[in-house]
């Protein structure tokens, strides 16, 4: 369910605090563990540290951002391959097709000169 319209979008006043009066050229990471908040034009330039939930993941906000959440920016799941052994044995054939054909690149311009 969304936020209501009439109460507006959730900016963290903590974070809207640390911005305030500065500029993003001039400050470094602002750290935050506030995922919640919706990202304003204000932000616009700076670098967050968003916490999730192990590290602070640098974002750095641009104009596409804007209304999104910060936590959006900062996944907080690490994914892992499917597979197993034989989708390694697959990886490892097709890693060695590509430094055969770029050793064969590489010997065909050698040859031209």
């Amino acid at each position: 369910m969304t936020r209501s319209s009439k109460k507006g979008l959730y900016v963290d006043p903590r974070v809207m605090k640390k911005i305030e009066g500065k500029k993003s050229s001039e400050t470094g990471v602002i750290k935050t563990w506030s995922r919640a908040c919706v990202i304003a034009p204000e932000m616009v330039g700076f670098i967050f540290g968003v916490h999730n939930g192990k590290t602070h993941i640098e974002v750095s906000v641009n104009e596409d951002m804007v209304g999104h959440r910060l936590g959006e920016f900062s996944p907080t799941k690490k994914f892992i391959k499917h597979g197993g052994k034989m989708q390694k044995e697959l990886e490892m054939k097709k890693k060695e097709g590509e430094i055969a054909s770029a050793q064969a690149a590489k010997s065909t311009t050698e040859t031209k000169k």
